[in-house]
């Protein structure tokens, strides 16, 4: 599950979603508004429109989840997405986090394993009118190198190590924010790229997310 335990609340609207967010202390402003723009209830199974306002992860087909929105909101911040920039995110889901990325940046390219997932967030992002974000079916491993660099990279799924063409595709002076499974956690880390070279700065969070699967999907 994509969650940080910790913090599980309960809003029960959109807004209120954003007031959540409000108060988690974000560097980067625009991110609340974003949640404010992009309606959660677009982007999980209609089984769950009743708690899609909630701070919790909701599952989805194929054994995903979509994840928590304050670990959502951290998780971005950390990343600095620039506004005029190109961000690589994988693990699409549902595509909740791919339009938040889309309000903030100039495009978006997603890599989602599979490719029902793939063709539901294709159809939540037109429902929620968002035309810079592009998905493809893929292994996220590999990462999208036809677009890189990267100005930020989003990661949500956990991988055993941070991926070597994660660390290529990173622009210089880019930003990785990736959990990594660990002994007891998944451990949510910060990255930089500096003087050509990916590196860990910190840790942002513990959690829990699916796991990162390495190879082409079946």
């Amino acid at each position: 599950m994509n969650s940080d335990p910790s913090r599980l609340l309960m809003p029960r609207s959109q807004e209120g979603l954003a007031r959540l967010i409000d108060r988690e202390g974000l560097d980067d402003g625009r991110i609340a508004a974003a949640f404010r723009a992009i309606d959660r209830r677009v982007f999980v199974p209609s089984r769950f429109h009743r708690v899609a306002y909630e701070d919790r992860p909701v599952g989805i087909p194929a054994d995903q989840t979509t994840s928590q929105p304050s670990l959502i909101a951290r998780m971005i911040d950390a990343a600095r997405v620039p506004a005029e920039g190109r961000v690589l995110e994988i693990g699409t889901g549902y595509g909740y986090q791919t339009a938040l990325l889309a309000r903030l940046c100039r495009e978006v390219y997603s890599v989602e394993r599979h490719r029902e997932l793939a063709e539901r967030a294709e159809a939540n992002l037109l429902a929620a009118g968002i035309d810079n974000a592009t998905v493809k079916v893929g292994d996220g491993w590999a990462g999208w190198p036809e677009h890189a660099p990267y100005d930020a990279i989003v990661v949500s799924a956990a991988a055993s190590e941070v991926p070597g063409a994660l660390r290529e595709q990173l622009a210089e002076g880019g930003r990785l924010v990736i959990p990594v499974a660990e002994v007891g956690s998944d451990n949510v880390y910060l990255c930089e790229k500096t003087g050509g070279e990916t590196k860990i700065v910190r840790l942002l969070t513990p959690a829990r997310f699916v796991p990162l699967v390495r190879g082409a999907p079946e």
